[in-house]
């Protein structure tokens, strides 16, 4: 029976790093509740007391030794609160893989940042380009792209939460399964990467499938999305048709959103060891 993979999250998951990579079979779930989605964790309590630093709270990870120097080359506001920052490369040898995130050195701020990658390491390698989407918040090195960095601003990247233990290549004995995203936000500008996202259903139909919900959406729903998307917060209902001995679930989004998810996926039925969340706050 083939793995079916589900994604749960009001940000873009790592569906996005690498069609190569979105289809995680039974030997590379192994390697995922390992190294992957940095300081991920198997359904345990969610501890969050005080706001730790980026440093402080990713202490325990793999980095890559490498820190390289980037130039900012584009900057696009995907959303009101989200700009996507490309980077050029200077390092000719700096690499990573899809599901990894970097330390963020920013001149003068003494902040450490801590960002997922949100391109794939094809456009690394075609281009010399790395992408961020960082949404604003008061943290300076998220406050600074906002609102002080410009085309040519300099910074610095170091590759944390390695995947070198994934195999690639074909003949690899890897199957491939399916994966379902439910992709909440509160309306359809703030569902970042919607077009990559329907251009993967178009590019694999039957493997992968999106489902959009919207909670605050005033707006007509432009025809293209409309058949995906479902006005209202993801519901139980939603959910618990996908149960199944084969099927693995990872959510992302803020504390509140992981913890209510997780205690609806534990009603229905699903078991703890099947529930991965990245702890990103």
């Amino acid at each position: 029976m083939a793995h079916t993979t589900i994604y749960v999250g009001c940000t873009v998951p790592q569906l996005l790093k690498g069609a190569s990579r979105i289809f995680p079979s039974h030997s590379a779930l192994g390697v995922l509740r390992h190294s992957a989605f940095y300081y991920c964790t198997v359904n345990g309590t969610i501890k969050s007391k005080r706001k730790m630093d980026h440093l402080e709270r990713t202490a325990n990870n793999f980095r890559q030794e490498v820190i390289t120097q980037a130039k900012v080359c584009g900057i696009t506001n995907e959303s009101e609160t989200v700009k996507r920052l490309r980077l050029a490369i200077a390092n000719k040898d700096f690499t990573f893989k899809a599901g990894q995130w970097v330390d963020f050195f920013i001149p003068g701020i003494s902040v450490v940042g801590g960002f997922s990658i949100c391109s794939s390491p094809g456009l690394l390698e075609r281009e010399g380009i790395l992408e961020l989407a960082v949404k604003h918040t008061v943290h300076p090195p998220a406050h600074w792209i906002h609102t002080e960095c410009t085309l040519d601003s300099e910074v610095a990247l170091r590759v944390g939460a390695d995947l070198h233990g994934y195999q690639e290549g074909k003949g690899n004995g890897h199957k491939l399964g399916t994966v379902k995203l439910y992709y909440s936000a509160k309306n359809t500008s703030e569902l970042l990467y919607k077009k990559n996202i329907l251009d993967l259903m178009n590019t694999f139909p039957g493997k992968i499938t999106c489902c959009f919900h919207v909670t605050q959406q005033r707006s007509q729903i432009c025809k293209e999305l409309q058949p995906h998307v479902t006005e209202g917060r993801i519901s139980e209902k939603d959910l618990e048709k996908h149960v199944s001995n084969n099927t693995s679930w990872y959510i992302c989004g803020p504390p509140p959103m992981i913890e209510s998810i997780s205690k609806l996926l534990s009603n229905i039925g699903v078991p703890g060891n099947r529930v991965f969340f990245e702890k990103w706050w």
